[in-house]
């Protein structure tokens, strides 16, 4: 479908083209400013589509389940990636991300399982939940203007051996890399107050960790189920370490507390 000589065009609508397994491209117009829920969910053979330079906006669910595209370029005007804009798009292996971008919606880019590596734009504020959880994915770098990763955000991502954190994150949200299960190392930054339930649970190849002297909180269950874990020191900064924080870390042997620390049940 060739949609460029509509210069009126603005918006394509909700669920316009949903389900149309027989489409394999589609070219939009220059004066298109959003696309609306679900207006490509299940075009099962759509391979490629040329965003214009003119969008804002891409709404919930728009790709989701367009299972042949491979890649996408999303435009230097967008500012806003909806709740599971490509949610189980399995053949995109590549995704640009521009600067203009603020906010990648929950399960953004959920179940993407052919999708190996992302970089994150520099403008990028918030991280929605479940936003990844692509088991081909082997690293990632986060931006410095990311303050919080949300909740499940890379949980499952199988793959994953790297992670470069933020120097101005506060807070990992609950098992942000749950199940991560390549993950060897992780250096936490000096602006971290708090390590939400579970962040790190069941990271199985996790051999060290670093814990900043900003850290306050160790949530529940935070490194439960790292079983190669072997040795964690805990910065004076610490004064409180949820209940099982290190449950079931069969090889840990060293465990330094600070004096300050009250720990859970």
């Amino acid at each position: 479908v060739d949609l460029h000589g509509c210069t009126k065009l603005t918006s394509v609508g909700t669920g316009a083209f949903a389900g149309c397994p027989s489409l394999t491209s589609i070219v939009l117009p220059d004066s298109l400013t959003q696309i609306g829920a679900g207006a490509f969910t299940m075009c099962s053979s759509l391979t490629s589509v040329v965003l214009p330079d003119s969008l804002m906006q891409i709404d919930d669910g728009a790709f989701t389940m367009c299972s042949s595209l491979t890649s996408i370029v999303l435009p230097d005007s967008l500012a806003q990636v909806g709740v599971q804009s490509f949610r189980e798009c399995t053949s995109l292996t590549s995704v640009v991300l521009r600067d203009s971008l603020t906010q990648l919606g929950d399960a953004a880019f959920q179940k993407c399982t052919s999708l190996t590596s992302v970089v994150l734009p520099d403008s990028l504020t918030m991280l929605g939940e479940s936003a990844f959880g692509c088991t081909s994915l082997t690293s990632v770098v986060l931006p410095d203007s990311l303050t919080q990763v949300g909740r499940l955000a890379f949980g499952d991502c199988t793959s994953l051996t790297s992670v470069v954190m933020p120097v101005n994150i506060t807070q990992l949200g609950v098992s942000a890399f749950q199940n991560c299960t390549s993950l060897m190392s992780v250096v936490l930054p000096n602006s971290l107050t708090q390590l939400g339930y579970g962040a790190f649970g069941g990271c199985t190849s996790l051999t060290s960790v670093v814990l900043p002297n900003s850290l306050t909180q160790v949530g529940m269950g935070a490194f439960g189920d790292c079983t190669s874990l072997m040795s964690v020191v805990l910065p004076d900064s610490v004064t409180g370490i949820g209940k099982w924080a290190f449950l079931r870390c069969s090889s840990l042997i060293s465990v330094i507390l600070p004096d300050s620390a009250t720990l859970g049940d």
